[in-house]
């Protein structure tokens, strides 16, 4: 089974914290697919990437830049694993199908966010029934990630 770890966000939006979370993926040696609810998000989110600090590059695709086997990171609206992948990033209500496949499910969401709380509540629920070893993280005052909870 996965180990999925659900990230509370508390201290900055997805597109501040992702970049953190993808370069943590990277140094470990590992892949990942970036799995979105639309294209539009895909995009946006690829916009966020290129962007998000001036001395930085994290190397990813989306379909639109081809080779996705090539890609330590691949940001989809799908479900497919171009790049084999050991890391799938859920973002909001993307596609939850084939979480078996990867090491670890990272699941980003907004703490500040009743619905996305609620809908968090709900995976981590559905999840430990499933059996998936499962970690809470939230943040600390200085945005730093605190072990909450596992199940």
């Amino acid at each position: 089974m996965s180990e999925i770890a659900f990230y509370q966000l508390t201290r900055g939006t997805l597109e501040q914290v992702l970049p953190r979370l993808l370069e943590k993926v990277l140094e470990s040696g590992r892949r990942a697919v970036v799995r979105c609810p639309t294209a539009e998000r895909v995009e946006a989110l690829d916009r966020a990437l290129w962007t998000y600090a001036p001395d930085s590059f994290l190397p990813h695709g989306t379909a639109a830049d081809g080779f996705l086997d090539r890609q330590p990171i691949v940001l989809t609206e799908g479900t497919e694993r171009p790049n084999g992948a050991e890391v799938l990033v859920l973002v909001e209500d993307a596609p939850e199908a084939g979480l078996e496949a990867f090491e670890r499910v990272l699941v980003p969401f907004d703490g500040g966010d009743p619905s996305a709380v609620e809908r968090a509540r709900g995976r981590w629920r559905a999840w430990r029934a499933a059996g998936h070893r499962l970690v809470h993280w939230q943040q600390d005052e200085q945005g730093r990630w605190v072990r909450a909870r596992e199940g």
